[in-house]
């Protein structure tokens, strides 16, 4: 019965991942694994996630004084900034953040194990597990400043 099983038996779903940020696979044992609060305190970050293609009408709005355009780019935080698990990313974002790269690379690697149920110290959404004042700093950035540079204002 168990030669029965082996071959007709259900195969265990192999666990991937993809890249929380850019969404390109990453292969098992790889990339980084980082909380949320480490993702909101990045300037780079934020300049990215609203200058992107999706964002870039509301980032114009919001720099023409447009308070539909803020409006929006508040609710772009609070999506990123309020998730509850770690987030798995890949090798080509990560020098967006400044963070403990052995010490992420090594939660990834516990991460892969646990087939995705490790979880960090600090997880949770930022506002919970950040200093207010640091919190309160990135928030002011990504909603108000990000993406000042990359946009050309006529």
């Amino acid at each position: 019965m168990a030669l029965f099983d082996s071959l007709f038996g259900k195969k265990k779903k192999e666990f991937k991942a993809q890249c929380q940020i850019t969404k390109e696979p990453i292969e098992k044992g790889y990339g980084y694994l980082l909380t949320t609060a480490q993702i909101v305190a990045s300037e780079k970050y934020w300049d990215m996630i609203m200058t992107e293609p999706e964002t870039m009408s509301y980032t114009l709005s919001h720099f023409k004084n447009q308070s539909s355009g803020t409006q929006m780019r508040s609710m772009i935080f609070e999506k990123y900034a309020t998730v509850e698990k770690a987030w798995i990313i890949s090798d080509s974002i990560i020098n967006y953040f400044e963070v403990d790269k052995s010490e992420a690379r090594e939660n990834a690697k516990k991460w892969w194990e646990a087939e995705g149920n490790f979880t960090p110290t600090d997880i949770g959404p930022a506002a919970k597990v950040m200093d207010k004042s640091i919190f309160t700093k990135f928030k002011e950035y990504a909603i108000l400043e990000a993406g000042r540079e990359r946009v050309a204002l006529t």
